[in-house]
């Protein structure tokens, strides 16, 4: 016997459960209440209530036309009568539909059971309904429990509260496994007022896309069977957008909106504004000392093996110009730059090298990933980043620090600090310059909390770090010194990032606002507020001129960066957002997080694409190749894997993802007909463990319930998956793709 169904015979429910639209009839207790006597009140009754209030009032019309549909004798009550067998107070000789609509709802409301009861009742319907509306109606589910549980706090009920959290908040664990965590310490009314959570969600309301069919079931289960205190919730705390068309939703992610602080009209208006999507166009300055270097290298000797490649790079940069000019930003769009140096074109050269040299990756050409591996961190390492050219990684640990190394071997030795410039007039005397250390890495001591975020520039002169006192420092990485510390969040920055082009940078935090710095200010350019909860990430466009934030709230905002404004908001995920990456043409965005599951949007539409599903645990980065058609994740469960995000229709032909079926097919175990509820629908254990480890013991031998079962049997890995790479005992961190398209992962070693 399932719980469910043991929880069904425990509360002494006589009546049968139908599938949707269908539930238990009228008669019962729990549909219609009981009278002082305990007899059960009848359909009849209220039908007689309502004949007599359209009586007193004089509607004739209406009270034959009642009589005749509902086959009412022609007996008379008296409304105070007919009152005296409704559950509740006595109502009086002045008796109305009023009074006992007000009367009936003080009854439910009275009784310290009702929700428990009620939302039992709800649950067990669900989980009969047809499994088309199932996925809305599940996400339906959820912010009732979550304001049922905390109505049941502010009524005083705690016991009640602690029994109905214990009972029914497994079924949300999966989707909403951090919320649940976070309401169970919740135990006082003092609690309720007091949480930032639950303001959160006292104060808005919970978005849901539903299909027309599915909320009229809804709502008719509601009203046929009188849960007065469910449809109240339903009406105050849920905004349900019915979407028209056929078509069901087809997961829960697609229903679930959550909490955004703002209506679905709202949400459309802005997701309809124009944006620019563009490249940046390329700096004057920089163009021409690309094109002079080139020229100068591709004419000083024909045979040359350095000419020949530089004649070849001039004609890839003039490719290369002639498609970025016919998409790039107008000159309103750009955003204000300092003036190019020779760094950027050095950069731009090496970058049209990378280019010519790069690996065309698609489904059947893989990208090859080098793995860095932290030992000995004593699980201290919170974040880590690698830059551009390879040649340095760095780490943020708890104990405040941040610590680099180099990839090359090579001792890192800055520049004393007595140095006078005017007297380095060769490398010589800037070697002499420097350190005399050995040592292939430095520590940067600075911060006084927990080092959450960092990034290192293109250029890979600076690096900027994050903290949890509040502050953000810029370190120069030729002197390895603290150049400026910035200040202007109120609580811990959880994340920073570097523009592309360098000189700006934008920081996340826990006052949920992001903000926008430039090198060269002591204060935020842009705040950008409009998150109900944590901002945890935070990414530059390609073109500098947006920034993307993911937050707590489990939404995606896209972020103008001259105007401060939001320009798209993106919903969909069930758990907090945790990381986002943007394709390098700026069409695409991927965001992914404590839901296990990857969502690709395109940018332009504010549209979900396509949403992948493999992961068992936190998805903690993600990384698109430079084509844009592969996209890398790192995960706490170990794994990195690669994702194809634009694959036709006949993708599932594709030879890969046939032999990957192949694959799963032969190592998957059969299932038996002892426990075929143990199985997934392809037959292999949905966590991919074997029988004899699925099996508890002792009491915990029974079946999941209706709902765990269902949900289990869709949790399959998409089709989008390429491959999985497994590590060894180390959650991935953080990955990337360089110029060349070779992947580089990082993570720590855990025991």
């Amino acid at each position: 016997m399932s719980n469910r169904k043991a929880e069904w015979a425990e509360d002494g429910a006589d009546s049968s459960t139908g599938g949707a639209g269908s539930g238990p009839s009228a008669n019962t207790q729990a549909a219609a209440g009981s009278n002082a006597n305990g007899r059960p009140v009848s359909q009849k009754q209220v039908e007689k209530v309502v004949l007599q209030y359209l009586k007193t009032k004089g509607y004739r019309d209406a009270e034959k036309a009642l009589r005749a549909d509902a086959k009412l004798s022609g007996q008379e009550s008296t409304l105070g009568d007919l009152a005296q067998t409704f559950p509740g107070s006595e109502v009086g000789s002045d008796a109305s539909v009023p009074n006992w609509i007000l009367f009936y709802n003080e009854a439910e409301e009275g009784n310290p059971d009702a929700y428990n009861q009620s939302y039992g009742e709800l649950r067990r319907w669900i989980d009969s309904s047809l499994d088309v509306y199932k996925h809305e109606l599940y996400a339906a589910s959820y912010p009732v429990f979550v304001h049922s549980y905390m109505d049941l706090l502010m009524r005083g009920l705690s016991g009640k509260a602690i029994e109905f959290m214990k009972r029914y908040g497994s079924d949300h664990v999966v989707h909403h496994g951090r919320t649940i965590a976070a309401l169970k310490t919740l135990t006082t009314k003092a609690h309720v007022e007091e949480n930032a959570l639950s303001r959160l969600y006292r104060d808005n309301k919970y978005g849901i896309r539903m299909t027309r069919v599915g909320f009229e079931l809804l709502l008719s289960f509601l009203q046929d069977h009188h849960y007065t205190l469910l449809m109240r919730t339903v009406n105050q705390h849920l905004n349900i957008r019915t979407v028209d068309g056929g078509a069901p939703i087809s997961s829960e992610a697609d229903a679930d909106v959550g909490i955004t602080g703002h209506t679905q009209s709202q949400l459309d208006h802005f997701n309809s504004q124009d944006i620019a999507l563009g490249p940046a166009p390329l700096d004057p300055f920089v163009r021409d000392e690309v094109e002079r270097t080139l020229q100068g290298e591709a004419g000083r000797f024909v045979k040359d093996a350095t000419a020949k490649e530089a004649s070849a790079l001039f004609d890839t940069f003039a490719q290369v110009r002639q498609e970025n000019a016919a998409s790039a930003l107008s000159a309103d769009d750009v955003v204000p730059m300092p003036p190019a140096r020779g760094v950027e074109v050095a950069q731009h050269i090496a970058d049209l090298k990378a280019l010519r040299k790069r690996v065309a990756l698609s489904p059947a050409a893989l990208p090859s990933i080098c793995m860095y591996t932290l030992h000995n961190t004593s699980n201290a390492l919170t974040c880590a980043a690698v830059s551009e050219d390879l040649s340095l990684l760095a780490g943020g640990f708890s104990e405040s620090y941040v610590k680099i190394w180099s990839l090359k071997n090579e001792p890192l030795r800055g520049f004393v600090g007595n140095i006078n410039p005017v007297s380095i007039n060769s490398e010589e005397d800037a070697e002499s310059a420097r350190e005399k250390t050995a040592e292939p890495y430095r520590k940067l001591v600075g911060h006084s909390g927990a080092v959450f975020g960092l990034d290192i520039s293109f250029d890979s002169k600076y690096l900027i770090s994050c903290s949890e006192d509040k502050t953000t420092r810029l370190w120069s990485l030729d002197t390895y010194t603290n150049v400026v510390c910035y200040k202007g969040h109120n609580y811990p920055v959880w994340d920073v990032s570097f523009a592309p082009q360098g000189f700006y940078f934008a920081t996340a935090s826990h006052d949920r606002t992001a903000r926008l710095w430039s090198c060269d200010h002591i204060h935020a350019l842009r705040i950008f507020a409009g998150h109900l909860a944590d901002v945890n990430c935070v990414r530059f466009h390609p073109n500098s001129k947006y920034v993307i934030t993911g937050s707590c709230d489990k939404s995606v905002r896209l972020w103008d960066v001259q105007r401060g404004s939001c320009v798209r908001v993106f919903t969909g995920h069930t758990g907090s957002v945790d990381t986002v990456a943007v394709s390098p043409d700026g069409r695409i965005m991927a965001s992914a997080g404590e839901d296990q599951t990857i969502n690709v949007w395109d940018l332009g539409s504010g549209r979900r694409m396509d949403t992948l599903t493999g992961h068992t645990g936190p998805v903690y980065s993600l990384a698109f190749s430079q084509e844009g058609t592969l996209l890398l994740s790192g995960s706490a469960d170990e794994t990195v894997r690669s994702w194809d995000i634009k694959r036709s229709s006949s993708a599932s032909d594709h030879p890969i993802i046939v032999q990957r079926r192949a694959d799963q097919q032969e190592s998957a175990p059969t299932a038996t007909a002892a426990d075929p509820d143990a199985m997934d629908v392809d037959g292999a254990e949905p966590n991919g463990t074997s029988p004899q480890q699925q099996q508890p013991s002792g009491a915990d031998t029974k079946k999941r319930d209706a709902a765990g079962i269902w949900k289990a049997k869709r949790t399959t890995e998409s089709e989008a998956l390429l491959k999985t790479w497994r590590t060894k005992s180390t959650p991935v961190y953080s990955i990337m793709t360089t110029k060349r398209n070779l992947a580089v992962a990082i993570g720590a070693f855990t025991l």
